[in-house]
């Protein structure tokens, strides 16, 4: 007859719930893995099937049990470090967007909206095109593998019994944060530039010669060169995207390898 223990079970079930917890978070919070368009049993499928994969591969595990006061704290930290990990990767996508932004602000062209069920708000309809065109290119460049390949990873520099909320990992992620957004800056400065001459031009010439009606002609001339500069900045774009992506890779191993803590 085939008896299972308490103890047997406990061991299966922390060896299956807290790498799950890990690879959930960061399924739910990655870019594309967690749009709202993906059903939730879906997400739920994906990380069972790769905690199956990664459980056997992980090393001797804290002994506490499931529902116990040190296992669900343990819980908290993986489903912590997880979302971590999928926020390093929504920012870069958060600096395409913000690059977007700024450069239909330039452009007049900040009121063209559409509703973004991901965001569940409006948003700029240039902002929405750089969006769409990150996240084929990041399909493309098998980012999405990538990034869970470096979640696999995690589990190797950050084991599952560490305590991260007292690690130096999230001052590392702040930074993050601010060097991406710069990235969103980099990519929308020439075409801000652009629109800053185009506009001191029609300045000029407004004063030069007024009955030529700059306030109409203004707006037609400022798009047109929005979309010129964009177009002109395409091949070189989808490059930088790439490196964009590579250093969100690069910076997830960075940051679990930080939260570790001190032995």
């Amino acid at each position: 007859m085939f008896s299972v223990t308490y103890a047997q079970l406990n061991v299966w079930l922390t060896a299956f719930l807290w790498p799950f917890a890990r690879i959930l978070a960061l399924v739910t919070s990655a870019p594309f893995l967690g749009h709202r368009a993906i059903p939730a049993r879906v997400k739920i499928g994906l990380a069972a099937c790769v905690t199956l994969i990664v459980a056997p591969t992980l090393g001797p595990l804290p002994q506490a049990t499931v529902f116990s006061a040190d296992g669900v704290w343990i819980l908290v930290n993986q489903f912590l470090i997880g979302v971590a990990l999928g926020f390093v990767m929504q920012v870069v996508f958060a600096a395409v967007t913000t690059a977007g932004d700024l450069m239909g602000l330039g452009m007049g062209i900040g009121f063209a909206t559409f509703f973004d069920p991901q965001a569940q708000s409006n948003s700029a309809a240039l902002s929405t095109w750089l969006n769409a065109i990150a996240v084929l290119t990041f399909l493309a460049l098998d980012g999405h593998l990538q990034m869970i390949a470096a979640l696999v990873e995690t589990f190797r520099l950050v084991p599952v019994d560490a305590n991260v909320l007292a690690a130096p990992g999230w001052r590392l992620l702040s930074d993050w944060t601010a060097m991406a957004m710069s990235a969103g800056l980099l990519l929308s400065l020439p075409v801000v530039i652009a629109l800053l001459i185009a506009n001191l031009s029609l300045g000029m010439l407004n004063r030069a010669a007024p009955q030529i009606g700059i306030f109409q002609i203004g707006f037609a001339i400022t798009m047109l060169v929005g979309m010129l500069l964009i177009q002109m900045m395409m091949p070189n774009m989808i490059p930088y995207f790439a490196r964009l992506f590579d250093n969100g890779i690069e910076e997830m191993g960075r940051m679990a390898a930080a939260l570790r803590p001190p032995h």
